[in-house]
């Protein structure tokens, strides 16, 4: 009997001067002995989302418990991903506290490694240890273009808030390498796709600039060969892939760009600008309520086909830095931002806006699951083989109370997670447990992570 023809897991698409990753296809082996691996042969994908300031603390919690429960008003905009979801209450980051910890920054840098935090106001900066997904991109380390991809919507953060004595550094990263080292992320999506999909190689000489056309020119007479060795559902596939990365490609290069603000910046703002490392755009698009909603939903476009066509497995994104004070003015009903709405003193019309705001995100990342969820894997979605995180490390910004965050974890990850429930565990259960469960999802060999004490009872199928 003839051996299926197969192609490479690592397959590229290349051309002049670029190379694209491909899709999972049927033609491709599959290594179902593989623990990190779905039923269909399919790796599990990890995608961790921060949200910056808590959340309205009487309006998140569902009703009910188990898979018979009610979404709360807060959560919905996930009501038709019901079932596709696990919402988790009582968790605790408990090295989020400690003498001195005061705001934001001790509940942010170390989301993701759940260990306490150096306080610092220097460069001596120390998370306590590697996060959740860098362990994840090390288990999956080799098999992927990229171990990791680190985005977000706001840049670094420098010098210290002289309110609390930490340096900003700590509000600019939920994901470590190690305990000092902090992964910087891309806020560009031109940047963040162009990183994905435009490879150039050293040395080209071809004189056409290479923006002007699409990347899949560079590669079509590769696509071409490719595909006559294919089957019709492969090349069904194939070509729905390269469209997807084609639209992405016109949503980027038509983007209308910022407005226009220059004309009424004074001097004086403009040497402000300067002297905190900001150019005006991005300026204007954090304190002057520009709509970030096509910015957000192009990275996670991008981060989708980052994880469908296996360029990384792993991915985390920032909505903001800890402390945003993102301008949410384009949303009907705010007026004013984020941090500065989230101390908001209990006042009814400042709760309004503040669950307004945390309505956008969860919209958002009610658009990123259902984006996997539109992409087919095998008998499944590539919902079915991810584990999506939203989470905030706070659950109130007012009170900066870390108990019973707001955490949500979307997809099914290779249908070896319970999905469709509200589980509230006892108070002041480890936000660790959590990654000691996620890490057996995806076929790690690790019963602790951080102060985990055990897996989450009835997160594991």
């Amino acid at each position: 009997m003839n051996k299926k023809w197969q192609i490479s897991r690592r397959k590229l698409l290349k051309g002049v001067g670029a190379a694209i990753a491909l899709p999972f296809m049927e033609a491709m082996a599959s290594p179902l002995g593989l623990r990190s691996y779905s039923n269909d042969g399919f790796p599990v994908r990890s995608t961790f989302m921060f949200m910056p300031n808590g959340v309205h603390p009487g309006r998140w919690t569902p009703e009910g418990s188990g898979k018979d429960y009610i979404l709360s008003p807060t959560l919905a905009p996930l009501s038709h991903l019901k079932d596709d979801i696990l919402v988790l209450g009582q968790l605790m980051n408990k090295h989020s506290i400690f003498q001195g910890a005061d705001g934001h920054y001790a509940k942010t840098a170390n989301l993701l490694t759940c260990l306490p935090i150096q306080k610092t106001a220097g460069d001596n900066i120390n998370s306590g240890g590697i996060s959740i997904d860098q362990l994840i991109a090390n288990h999956h380390k080799n098999e992927t273009l990229f171990p990791s991809l680190e985005y977000g919507l706001d840049r670094i953060q420098t010098g210290v808030d002289i309110n609390v004595g930490f340096t900003r550094l700590y509000a600019s990263s939920i994901s470590w390498k190690n305990a000092m080292t902090p992964l910087s992320k891309e806020i560009d999506p031109r940047m963040a796709f162009d990183r994905l999909f435009r490879t150039f190689i050293p040395g080209n000489n071809k004189q056409e600039n290479p923006y002007k056309s699409s990347i899949l020119d560079a590669v079509l007479a590769d696509a071409k060969s490719l595909k006559t060795n294919l089957g019709r559902s492969d090349q069904d596939k194939l070509e729905e892939y390269l469209e997807s990365i084609r639209s992405i490609e016109k949503r980027i290069n038509n983007q209308d760009s910022l407005k226009d603000f220059a004309s009424n910046i004074t001097p004086d703002i403009k040497r402000e600008l300067i002297r905190v490392n900001q150019d005006i755009e991005e300026y204007a698009e954090v304190h002057s309520g520009v709509n970030v909603t096509e910015k957000t939903r192009l990275m996670f476009d991008i981060i989708a086909l980052a994880m469908w066509s296996d360029a990384s497995r792993v991915a985390t994104f920032m909505f903001g830095n800890s402390v945003s004070n993102r301008n949410f003015s384009f949303l009907e009903g705010v007026n004013g931002a984020h941090h500065s709405i989230s101390h908001h003193m209990n006042h009814p019309g400042k709760m309004e806006q503040y669950d307004r705001i945390t309505k956008w995100h969860l919209e958002q990342y009610a658009y990123f699951l259902d984006k996997l969820k539109s992409i087919k894997e095998g008998n499944g979605t590539l919902l079915d083989n991810s584990l999506v995180m939203f989470a905030s490390g706070l659950r109130d910004g007012n009170r900066h109370s870390p108990r019973d965050l707001p955490i949500i974890v979307g997809g099914h990850g290779g249908n070896k997670i319970n999905s469709g429930q509200n589980l509230i565990y006892q108070e002041n259960t480890p936000l660790a447990n959590l990654y000691t469960s996620w890490m057996q999802a995806v076929g790690m060999n690790e019963t602790k992570f951080a102060d985990s004490t055990g897996t989450l009872e009835g997160i594991l199928a």
